[in-house]
């Protein structure tokens, strides 16, 4: 059975509502903390998240690679860049990693499909 990404990443920012009303303070702190480090400075914001889509590969997380895939497609990262990062994630990360991996390039591929015009 295939994953959609797309469906995915649309739950989760239902739950996500649900917890900003329910625990405003905690989820403006947690923006609030995603904005700081993500915010271009010597590090650009596409290489950024190029890193948290690695880390959520290698912490096996589906919500974080369909993220910051979609984030990745809409900063214009190539296929090229992501499938580098994907590398360095099974390198640091093994079997598991690879598996997850293989999730992120399906979820790059649907973000960009669906962004196409």
């Amino acid at each position: 059975m295939s994953k959609s990404y797309v469906e995915i990443t649309d739950s989760i920012n239902r739950g996500i509502a649900e917890l900003r009303k329910a625990a405003p303070d905690a989820l403006s702190g947690f923006t609030a903390m995603a904005r700081g480090a993500m915010k271009a400075g010597a590090l650009s914001e596409r290489h950024k998240e190029l890193i948290a889509l690695a880390i959520g590969v290698a912490g096996r997380c589906d919500g974080c690679i369909g993220f910051h895939a979609k984030a990745l497609v809409r900063l214009g990262a190539t296929r090229e860049e992501v499938m580098e990062t994907l590398a360095v994630a099974v390198y640091m990360g093994g079997g598991p990693s690879l598996m997850h991996a293989a999730e992120a390039v399906q979820a790059f591929d649907e973000f960009t499909a669906r962004a196409a015009p």
